[in-house]
């Protein structure tokens, strides 16, 4: 069984910081690129980060560009979304995903790729 389990959401004040942990289990590490996405109801989602073990490749897009920063621990198969300078509008629920690494490619600000499996999402909520 495949799954990707995220944690480490919770209630922040503006400026300050959360690491989110996205464990995978049950695939091949090596064959996929694990993104970031956040949502909110009414909104778009929206991809913030992507990391391809593979070659070590990173994504972001400019709304969290110098702020969050993707890593992973490879022993442990998970990946890492450090957040700093937190603002309201980071504010959302946060999915992983697992794409296949050979699909994905990014366009402008967008993030493209086959997506096999999502995690449940985590909230992380910034306090003005």
């Amino acid at each position: 069984e495949v799954q990707l389990v995220e944690s480490g959401g919770g209630l922040v004040q503006a400026g300050g910081s959360l690491r989110l942990s996205c464990a995978a289990s049950g695939l091949t590490f090596d064959d996929y690129a694990i993104g970031w996405f956040r949502q909110v109801p009414g909104k778009e989602r929206e991809g913030v980060s992507c990391f391809a073990n593979r070659d070590g490749s990173t994504y972001y897009p400019d709304s969290v560009k110098g702020r969050f920063t993707i890593s992973a621990d490879n022993a442990k198969n998970t990946v890492y979304l450090q957040m700093t300078s937190l603002k309201p509008e980071d504010t959302a629920v946060y999915y992983c995903a697992a794409a296949r690494w050979d699909s994905v490619y990014y366009s402008g600000t967008s993030m493209f790729g086959i997506i096999d499996y999502w995690g449940q999402g985590t909230q992380v909520t910034v306090s003005s």
